[in-house]
């Protein structure tokens, strides 16, 4: 039996976001790591993490319907395609522990500006270390309102000098792509690991991500050290900071499990409907040839 090919040259266009091919940037900014052991850096992007899954099945969603499939079959591909249509974010960061809900993200589909791009038509290098400095703040912002009110006021003032503070101590940023105007970014902040009690720092992982493109832009890591600014040197880390970092910390490992378990009933029913199309056994292309 012959399966002839249906021609649909659009079916494709509104499944792979856009992608200019230029050249990847390596230049990274570096600041000296801390000399704490437990507050060095993680390697940011887990390597065994194809930054490229969510077009990969888009792709593979694309070869289906390019070969003809019935109705059952597309309406199991719809409900594939809206599913990562409302989940992208939390598939593509939430994987790695990242929270991405409107009470955790430090920037939801903020605009990128046409004057943020430098003379190589791409966003400047400084442009990300601000992104992930706005994000930090209201990363502060969202536990003082939204996740720890009860130390409201001790959070607000972390951004500040007054008392108890935050500061910056090191960066790494690593840039994946050359991400361009017109764009949005959302900008989301994890714990790099549960601090104790006695340690003056804690890491968190930044990972910045290009709306467009459904893919990470550009990955941070941020040493943070407690600061007291009366006395004028640091100080461990606040009892009521890490309470909340414990909460975060079983919500991001919580985050992980759920999204892996999401991510392989997206697989298995992709899977299954390239078995039903093209990778069947009896599927023969068709391509319009002639009979002999």
């Amino acid at each position: 039996m012959k399966v002839r090919l249906q021609t649909r040259p659009q079916a494709l266009q509104f499944l792979l976001p856009a992608f200019n091919k230029q050249n990847i940037r390596t230049f990274s900014i570096s600041l000296p790591r801390s000399s704490n052991p437990s507050s060095t850096p993680s390697t940011p992007a887990p390597a065994t993490h194809n930054a490229r899954w969510l077009s990969d099945i888009k792709a593979r969603i694309g070869k289906c319907i390019m070969f003809g499939m019935s109705g059952k079959q597309t309406q199991e591909a719809a409900t594939v395609m809206k599913a990562i249509g409302e989940e992208w974010r939390a598939l593509v960061a939430g994987r790695e522990g990242f929270l991405v809900g409107r009470k955790r993200a430090g920037l939801l589909r903020h605009p990128v500006v046409w004057g943020e791009m430098d003379r190589m038509e791409h966003i400047n290098n400084v442009m990300y270390i601000r992104y992930a400095e706005s994000a930090r703040v209201n990363w502060a912002y969202n536990y003082a309102v939204h996740i720890d009110p009860e130390n409201g006021k001790e959070w607000m003032d972390s951004v500040t000098p007054n008392g108890f503070g935050m500061i910056l101590k090191s960066m790494k940023t690593d840039y994946k792509f050359p991400m361009t105007w017109p764009d949005h970014i959302s900008v989301f902040h994890k714990l790099s690991y549960l601090p104790l009690a006695s340690e003056s720092s804690f890491v968190l992982d930044v990972m910045i991500l290009s709306e467009l493109h459904q893919r990470p832009a550009a990955r941070c890591v941020e040493d943070i050290a407690v600061y007291d600014y009366l006395k004028k040197k640091k100080a461990t880390i606040r009892p009521f900071m890490l309470k909340a970092f414990e909460q975060t910390w079983a919500e991001q490992e919580a985050e992980k499990v759920r999204v892996e378990k999401r991510i392989r009933e997206i697989e298995v029913t992709v899977r299954d409907i390239e078995k039903a199309t093209w990778d069947r056994a009896d599927a023969v292309e068709d391509m319009g040839g002639g009979s002999r």
